[in-house]
């Protein structure tokens, strides 16, 4: 008998009998934090005498709060989640490997997501059409033409695989539509002997904001969508038992102060602290006056905290949002009792209530949080709106070069008439993306601006691109019933489209007079948008400069129309009588937004919008679709292909081995992010992906995007490490002139050229590759094809400072070997700059069933000297070692699988 037989119990539930895990009566349970307790009963149901064993329980009850993480466990996730940027990718691969089992002899059915499995197409929508009365619609008609193929991909993947569901286009943000209706909290099946199953709700997904489900409780993070498939496939993910950080919380939000403002304090306080691979926890009697919408908001931001999690506990507050948004009384009943049955119920005034213990302790007063922006190329950076203007300008000379023009420049227009632009001018403002359009608080707030803007004659100024992008629904719903849309869109926030739009990259393209006056005269212009990712390049290739703000700033922002604005010194505009009005002015007070949100957000609005979330519109339901098991690849498709990867891929995988003579294909600075690697957002003709698909007859002006295009592995491998703020100082060491993204030095060839045209070249020479970086190498989102793109330019090896969790473990997924240089050393501290050729030794101890600690690098210089070092090898855990042996993941799974 195991523990996972001893611990089946029964749960009675308003008459009904669940069986579920008990955990409450577990040695070590009581004072461990909420979510190893969620791990704790995880392992308990997945136990199975080899991958999880009694001896994996009893060494996570046993956890010590001050150990660094050294025990190996597997996580098995109740469902998947996914977008569709990183969700077909996901499909064409489970497409493949049906063919990949058919050619090996087996049954393609196989191949089947073996737990739920929900896509949500939220990536793809493009702001083309923005400021007029239909712009949704038009927008929405403009990306089933782009995205026709794609789509009907999906609709197939509905049809032919089990458990796999898909919400169609212009229904909501990925994150919004998790919380809102797919996570359960308290999941339950019938099993084999008729009895129906109660466990624990945990997902991961393929968008690293996943962890917007946090603050229902519900255990999750982003992955790679490497990790995913084979999540899907049933696979458990190897882990860490992580350090958990206990972050208190005390105090109210004071006027004129937004959760916006909360979560940008919170990523300020805990990325100086330092959480990249462990778990956050917000717990405290505090908590229980934090609305789910701004435990939602908070989650959300864990990716920009660098935590795997960031997580609060089952509650009241819990329940009465499941109420809220139409779950039925008798689930919410099911999570009530199951919480509370389990040791995981978090009311901190409760009698039974025992404090956990935590590894690291954080604590914030929410009486002491001020209004904030952060920018303008990270989320942690954050800066105080009362500093904003100060801030702006030390910082914008830094984005200045000789072709500057420092005077106002002229531009005229048909659709907003004639105006100068200068240095500093907010091009976009966006209200845009999950971190705060989960939330009604800022969306009511930023209406009754819009409403109290409008009451005095204030506009927009006409060089800003504005845009409303709510993350479902339910929220054009309640600005609708408050009679809020009517004033947004007199300020030009007229609904563009449910998606991620601007924070994701497709903020879509400025007025063509703005972007020449801003190339031809090399203007800093700015973005301010809602959402959480602000990197260089992302929101739009002619902005330079990118900050995140609360929904009502960035309506502020736009009446403002520069950031070089003090909002406490300078008037927005004057009223109808010529008198000055200021921020203050016309920002409501929270009593008046809690008012708004009390009167009109309602259970009947969320019944309503998700009572046929699956249907689609007319635009869905009239798709062409293909039926089968196995999919009719079109080999003129550009946008979805067969994938390479199980070319020629045998039962057993080959020994892995050494490396000899690899070149250096990009040196790098700290912190590159995935953003820099993976291809995202436009692209143009000249790039190598822009010449693809014009030898192929496809215009540019039907480029799309690169996310929309992920499909197509040939597009994708053309535009990694091609971002525009991508800086490769391998040029500058061979002593050509480093010119910002994806290029490279050729040393076959002897030139400089594009990464990519420089890997065809490597690899037709069978010559491997390295690429060398700083610290935090592939921080940002969960992305897939930076590690994809990687392996398919030739990567054999990535050496570094120190690396983001998820693009770490998604190199090893893909075969990439991730090494680290010695602690406290840097390729600048051991003489290295990228023009020597890389042997390393001691991979093939892998072989043996052992991963070495560390493998000998040998660089040998062009006049024949050699820098030696040992890199310390961040394959972690035994399972990543078998997806490293098998050259990957899905090698591994498909393998297994066959047996």
């Amino acid at each position: 008998m195991s523990l996972r037989d001893d611990q089946l119990a029964i749960l009675k539930v308003a008459g009904k009998d669940f069986d579920y895990y008990n955990i409450a009566n577990l040695d070590g349970i009581d004072h461990l934090p909420y979510s190893l307790k969620v791990l704790v009963e995880n392992l308990v149901r997945n136990i199975d005498g080899a991958n999880i064993t009694d001896e994996h329980v009893k060494t996570l009850l046993d956890w010590d709060p001050n150990a660094e993480p050294s025990h190996e466990i597997q996580f098995t996730p109740s469902r998947v989640i996914m977008q569709d940027f990183t969700g077909v990718p996901c499909i064409v691969d489970l497409a493949t490997m049906r063919d990949a089992v058919k050619e090996l002899g087996g049954d393609p059915e196989v191949i089947n997501p073996q737990v739920q499995s929900d896509m949500v197409i939220d990536h793809s929508v493009q702001i083309d059409k923005y400021g007029i009365a239909n712009a949704v619609q038009e927008n929405m008609d403009i990306e089933y033409q782009r995205n026709g193929e794609r789509y009907q991909f999906l609709r197939w993947g509905q049809q032919a695989f089990k458990n796999f569901r898909v919400v169609p286009p212009g229904t909501g943000i990925i994150h919004q539509v998790n919380i809102e209706y797919l996570a359960k909290v308290v999941m339950s099946k019938t099993e084999a002997n008729g009895n129906t199953l109660a466990y624990l709700d945990s997902c991961v997904g393929t968008d690293s904001h996943t962890t917007t489900e946090n603050g229902l409780g519900v255990l999750g993070w982003g992955v790679g969508g490497i990790e995913a498939e084979a999540a899907m496939l049933g696979q458990p993910i190897s882990m860490l038992v992580p350090r958990v950080v206990g972050f208190k919380l005390t105090g109210s939000i004071p006027e004129g102060v937004t959760a916006t403002d909360v979560v940008l304090t919170i990523t300020d306080m805990l990325r100086k602290h330092g959480v990249v691979g462990k778990f956050v926890e917000f717990y405290g009697e505090g908590i229980a006056s934090v609305p789910l919408a701004n435990r939602a908001t908070i989650g959300n931001m864990g990716p920009e905290f660098g935590s795997t999690c960031g997580i609060f506990p089952i509650d009241n507050v819990t329940l009465d949002y499941l109420r809220l948004t139409g779950r039925s009384e008798e689930q919410v009943a099911l999570v009530e009792a199951y919480a509370k049955a389990n040791k995981l119920w978090g009311d901190a005034s409760d009698p039974d209530y025992v404090e956990p213990q935590y590894s690291e302790y954080e604590e914030l007063d929410l009486g002491t949080v001020v209004p904030s922006i952060a920018g303008p190329k990270r989320p942690q950076d954050r800066i105080l709106l009362s500093e904003a203007k100060e801030m702006f300008e030390k910082t914008a000379p830094a984005y200045e070069t000789e072709k500057t023009v420092k005077d106002p420049v002229v531009v005229s227009t048909d659709f907003r008439g004639d105006f100068d632009i200068e240095n500093g001018d907010v091009a976009i403002a966006s209200i845009t993306s999950c971190t705060n359009t989960s939330n009604p608080s800022v969306m009511i707030a930023a209406g009754l601006i819009a409403r109290n803007a409008h009451a005095k004659g204030l506009k927009p100024k006409p060089w800003v691109k504005t845009s409303l992008a709510p993350g479902s629904q339910v929220v054009a719903d309640y600005l609708k019933a408050a009679g809020l849309q009517d004033d947004l869109d007199a300020l030009g926030y007229q609904l563009v489209g449910f998606g991620c739009a601007t924070c994701i990259g497709n903020s879509g393209p400025l007025l063509p007079e703005i972007s020449e006056a801003v190339n031809t005269n090399d203007l800093t212009v700015t973005a301010v948008l809602s959402g959480n990712r602000n990197f260089e390049g992302r929101i739009s290739p002619d902005v330079k400069m990118n900050y995140l703000a609360s929904p009502p700033l960035v309506i502020a922002y736009a009446l403002a129309g520069t950031m070089d604005f003090d909002f406490e010194t300078q008037p927005l505009g004057a009223d109808a009588d010529g008198n000055d009005v200021y921020l203050k002015d016309i920002w409501p007070t929270n009593s008046e937004v809690a008012a708004v949100v009390d009167g009109t957000v309602s259970r009947e609005m969320f019944l309503k919008d998700y009572a046929s979330v699956f249907d689609g519109d007319h635009r869905w339901k009239g798709l062409d679709v293909p039926e089968g098991e196995l999919f009719a690849w079109n080999d003129k498709s550009t946008y979805v292909r067969k994938q390479t990867f199980f070319d020629g891929m045998k039962a057993t995988p080959d020994p892995v081995a050494d490396i000899h003579g690899a070149r250096v294909l990009a040196l790098l600075g700290d912190s590159v992010t995935t953003d820099h690697i993976s291809p995202a957002g436009a692209f143009k003709a000249s790039s190598p992906a822009g010449k693809y698909l014009t030898e192929r007859g496809v215009e540019p002006k039907n480029f799309n995007s690169y996310g929309s295009r992920r499909g197509n592995h040939e597009i994708m491998v053309r535009g990694t490490f091609g971002n525009i703020r991508l800086r490769n100082q391998l040029l500058a060491s061979v002593g050509e002139e480093v010119t910002s993204g994806g290029f490279t030095y050729d040393f076959l060839a002897k030139k400089p050229t594009t990464i990519f045209e420089a890997s065809r070249d490597y690899i037709d020479n069978k010559v491997p590759l390295v690429v060398l970086a700083g610290k935090e190498y592939g921080t940002g989102s969960s992305r897939d094809w930076a590690a994809k793109g990687t392996v398919m330019l030739g990567v054999k090896a990535v050496i570094t400072e120190s690396f983001e969790r998820i693009h770490r473990s998604n190199l090893i997924g893909m075969g990439v070997l991730p090494l680290q240089f010695p602690a406290g050393e840097s390729y600048e501290s051991l003489g290295l700059n990228g023009t020597e050729t890389y042997d390393i030794a001691g991979v093939e101890k892998l072989n043996e069933g052992v991963t070495p600690k560390t493998v000998h690098v040998t660089a040998t210089h062009e006049d024949g000297s050699k820098t030696e070092f040992d890199a310390v090898v961040r394959i972690d855990t035994p399972g990543e070692a078998d997806y490293y042996r098998n050259g990957g993941i899905l090698q591994y799974v498909l393998r297994n699988l066959m047996k």
